[in-house]
């Protein structure tokens, strides 16, 4: 298997950085229903593949054949995630494990739709213990290091080590960690994950991230976000409306992070990345969206972007939901009516969260797809 551009050798690929991928990821690359049965079968019969079946949750997970192959084409790629007693190389059978597992493949398959670099050998090796760049090290931003790669700066990251981010994000003018929350709200813990936004300040100020380390650098004022991915937009709702449970162990918007981004797992999502890791586009959108508007009003007395026949507007297509929930409680305590502005996809969300609160204008998404993603 000479060629990396085929279909099996990305399916080989995910498999061995999420130790075991969902079936789901052969619709996300493009693999139909009968081609993709086919394709397995070869597979599995090559000895490269084998499928994982337990607790009614099926996945496919490297054979030996598959690792020996991977490793003797590209060992400075594959030698992390296949070597020792790593968790990639042999995965656990308990259930939180593999759904864990399979998320991460979610994970790269929208990284990879989207251009974002995530492969070893295509980035710096930033978070390696005992790293030291003499000039600063060009960033091909954006790139993704999961968490645990970021683990492997040793002692300093213990501190971090409960956190939920799948990994984090490098992207132009800010920092995304980045979770997986599957159909319902995750498992949150806020000092952790406050732990984990401080960390990354520290990094962007004067660490690893800072200026002299590498090109471009990252400043102390770096905004570090969380962006959560989910099942589909309903998911979303789920989150926005969580109180945590009655012990505070799942999500819900706290102070951990000043911005919390929803995008949904599909292509949808895959758009939102792109624009996210972009703000050229988002200032280019932006622009355009607010070109018809007046200014916002001080005197509003709640945040929003600007106003149309009188009523707030905020713009919505970040799907900010810290943001979001600060405009709904805002309109609520003033008496005012608001509008938003977002993606096609996401009306129906916001139309069931805000209700009567906010009238909702759309974007198409695939125009904005056609206008500034190509």
């Amino acid at each position: 298997m000479n060629d990396t551009s085929t279909a099996a050798y990305r399916i080989l690929s995910l498999t061995a950085l999420s130790g075991e991928c969902s079936p789901d990821i052969l619709s996300r690359l493009g693999i139909g229903p009968s081609y993709g049965e086919k394709l397995l079968t070869r597979l599995k019969g090559e000895g490269l593949i084998k499928t994982h079946y337990k607790d009614r949750l099926r996945g496919y997970r490297l054979a030996c054949g598959g690792k020996k192959l991977l490793l003797a084409q590209n060992p400075e790629r594959f030698s992390f995630h296949l070597s020792g007693s790593t968790e990639t190389n042999h995965p656990r059978s308990d259930y939180p494990r593999r759904l864990r597992l399979q998320q991460a493949s979610h994970i790269y398959a929208m990284l990879l739709n989207a251009g974002i670099t995530f492969f070893r050998d295509e980035k710096p090796p930033l978070f390696q213990e005992g790293f030291q760049a003499g000039e600063p090290v060009p960033m091909p931003l954006p790139l993704f290091y999961h968490s645990r790669e970021v683990k492997e700066l040793g002692a300093e990251a213990v501190k971090i080590g409960n956190s939920r981010a799948m990994g984090i994000l490098l992207a132009t003018g800010c920092i995304y960690a980045l979770f997986h929350t599957g159909t319902a709200p995750i498992k949150w813990e806020y000092r952790t994950e406050l732990r984990l936004k401080t960390f990354l300040s520290h990094h962007a100020s004067r660490g690893l991230l800072s200026r002299g380390r590498i090109e471009p650098c990252y400043h102390p004022d770096t905004p570090i976000k969380a962006l959560l991915i989910g099942s589909g937009m309903d998911t979303a709702l789920k989150l926005m409306e969580s109180t945590g449970g009655p012990r505070k162990s799942y999500f819900y918007l706290d102070s951990s992070f000043d911005h919390f981004h929803y995008a949904p797992d599909d292509a949808a999502g895959e758009a939102m990345l792109r624009l996210l890791c972009s703000p050229a586009t988002q200032d280019a959108l932006r622009g355009l969206l607010l070109s018809d508007l007046q200014p916002p009003r001080p005197g509003h007395g709640l945040e929003h972007d600007a106003v149309s026949e009188g009523r707030p507007v905020l713009l919505a297509f970040d799907f900010d939901m810290l943001r979001l929930s600060r405009f709904r409680t805002a309109l609520s305590f003033h008496g005012l009516s608001g509008n938003l502005i977002c993606f096609d996809f996401q009306e129906p969300v916001l139309r069931q969260y805000f209700g009567d609160a906010a009238a909702i204008e759309t974007i198409d998404l695939y125009k904005f797809e056609r206008r500034f993603l190509r």
